[in-house]
């Protein structure tokens, strides 16, 4: 039991007071402490069903004392409903406390509110019982005016949330779309770099050249660095233009490959040249690995010689065939494509490897069975998850909730049946289907002789599905009573059928209802495959919608 705790206490100074004075003091304040009264009210004590008592109980006491008041259901029969924070009235040398409760009754009655316990201090007081008369709302049919049945009004169907997903999805895949092409299809700025190795072996040279100018290997007396960089800018150029190794190559053979070169008639290379480019990479071995050090005016005389020589190299080059041009076309073309389809194959890895993470996501949410049916498509899936009807078929009334609305059918009689009984039918599918559902209503014009015999009519139904193809009948019956209470018998079990006439029977379930009364049969028949989770789910559902009324409704 909880409790609304309130609390008060009087702070006194006793300090100075005569003897006298004092024993006036104690002997007033133990007469006030020992003070206390307790009342109990209601607004109404006569009211209708559903409307609300205020119980109020008002607590008169001291400064110091602590009030309790109880909470919870202890009003039983009636039921509180609220509990107001008690309010609190200053009167005199004492305190008011006002405590209220809401309390209700949804049946008519004479009731009485049970007396409530108050604990103040360390008593402990109870209110009065109060009695309570509560009525019915009194309805005058005669008054209430009679108009006719409205007509039926089509309901536009909400649009629902599934534009939201939409917008999210499109989100999703915009903002991957824009990644996707920020990071890999975009024509980024080339580098610095890039556009120098976009620049030919000549020009690339001289740019070389410039920038070892701009450098300050002289005026720090690096001459190994100079001189590196310096040898580097030949052999590169040599290297693209004369001798494809010559990066690699020492330079005693660099400069007999160059002679050879010359002697073969492939390149037209001065003797000076050759002599100029050798005694310049063997003085940059000395600087490089005997610590040679030559001074910086011999250092820049060096390099204004490469400059020379590789204006003289160009010289000799032969120009460039067509077929040359050519290959360099395709071998560009070839070089854009191997980038396009390197970008194709990152985008496609990184597409699957979001679908993956996708499903695995779902996957571990709602089931791999789930996912899969959700994406390839599920025929019993698409029904349980459809727009599902709820209707009234035959008479007396079978109220039944489907997938799809049952169609009405006209079922032959018996000629020796003609006359003497009515039947409806209500069909959705076939047993070439995946599912399917069929109410029958049989209303004889006399009951039948010692009542309708159910055992014939489940045989009867088990010969129909027989007609129909279906072989190695399993049979199991029960009781079935519906939500409403209506009794009936439940027959179910498997069959085999081959609706194709392949000679392969495929296995499937059925389930049969039967409900009888004086004179009428009622019949509900479901077929639906094995090992198929949405179709048990479906079962379940239709099963649990079944609502029969009797022909006096």
């Amino acid at each position: 039991m909880n409790y609304d705790y309130r609390i008060f206490r009087i702070r006194t100074s006793i300090i100075g007071l005569s003897p006298a004075a004092f024993f006036a003091r104690a002997l007033f304040l133990f007469s006030f402490l020992s003070f206390s009264q307790v009342t109990s009210s209601i607004d109404s004590t006569v009211v209708k069903i559903g409307e609300q008592i205020t119980y109020e109980i008002q607590v008169e006491v001291d400064t110091s004392s602590l009030v309790v008041f109880s909470e919870g259901q202890t009003f039983s029969p009636l039921e509180m409903i609220e509990s107001y924070n008690a309010d609190t009235i200053r009167s005199n040398n004492n305190y008011k406390l006002i405590k209220k409760y809401g309390l209700t009754q949804f049946d008519s009655g004479a009731y009485t509110i049970p007396r409530q316990k108050i604990r103040i201090g360390d008593k402990t007081f109870f209110t009065d019982s109060i009695k309570v008369v509560v009525h019915n709302v009194a309805v005058d049919t005669t008054k209430q005016g009679l108009y006719d049945i409205k007509p039926i009004i089509d309901v536009r169907k909400t649009a629902g949330d599934w534009w939201k997903y939409v917008l999210l999805i499109i989100f999703l895949i915009g903002v991957i779309a824009f990644l996707l092409y920020w990071f890999i299809w975009r024509q980024k700025p080339l580098t610095e770099d890039e556009k120098i190795a976009m620049l030919p072996p000549y020009d690339r040279a001289k740019l070389a050249l410039k920038k070892l100018d701009e450098s300050h290997y002289l005026e720090q007396s690096e001459l190994k660095a100079y001189y590196s960089e310096l040898t580097l800018i030949i052999r590169k150029y040599l290297d693209e233009k004369v001798y494809d190794h010559s990066l690699e190559s020492t330079t005693d053979e660099l400069i007999e490959r160059l002679r050879l070169l010359k002697e073969g008639h492939q390149i037209d290379l001065s003797p000076n040249t050759i002599e100029n480019i050798e005694r310049i990479l063997k003085r940059a071995d000395l600087v490089k690995f005997a610590k040679s050090a030559p001074n910086t005016a011999l250092a820049e005389l060096d390099r204004n010689t490469i400059d020379a020589e590789i204006d003289h190299v160009k010289e000799v080059l032969p120009e460039p065939t067509e077929e040359e041009k050519l290959l360099d076309e395709k071998y560009r073309e070839a070089l854009e494509k191997r980038k396009k389809r390197r970008k194709i194959i990152i985008t496609s890895a990184i597409g699957i490897v979001i679908l993956m993470l996708t499903f695995t996501g779902f996957s571990l949410k709602y089931g791999f069975t789930y996912v899969k049916d959700t994406i390839i498509g599920h025929d019993s899936k698409e029904l349980l998850e459809g727009d599902w009807v709820t209707s009234q078929y035959g008479f007396p009334p079978v109220t039944l909730s489907t997938p799809k609305v049952l169609r009405r059918f006209e079922l032959p009689i018996p000629e020796d049946y003609k006359g003497s009984v009515n039947t409806t039918s209500f069909i959705y599918g076939t047993l070439m289907d995946e599912f399917s559902v069929a109410v029958n209503t049989t209303l004889y014009g006399q009951a039948p002789e010692g009542g309708i015999d159910i055992e014939k009519s489940i045989e009867g139904s088990l010969k129909g599905l027989e007609a129909q193809g279906a072989k190695d009948i399993v049979t199991l019956s029960d009781k079935f009573v519906t939500p409403n209470g209506a009794e009936g018998i439940k027959t179910y079990g498997t069959f085999r059928f081959d609706g194709l006439k392949t000679g392969n029977h495929v296995e499937a379930n059925y389930i049969f209802l039967h409900f009888t009364s004086e004179n009428v049969l009622q019949q509900i028949m479901l077929t639906y495959p094995v090992n198929d989770v949405y179709a048990d789910a479906i079962i379940d559902r239709i099963l649990n919608s079944v609502e029969l009324k009797p022909i006096t409704e």
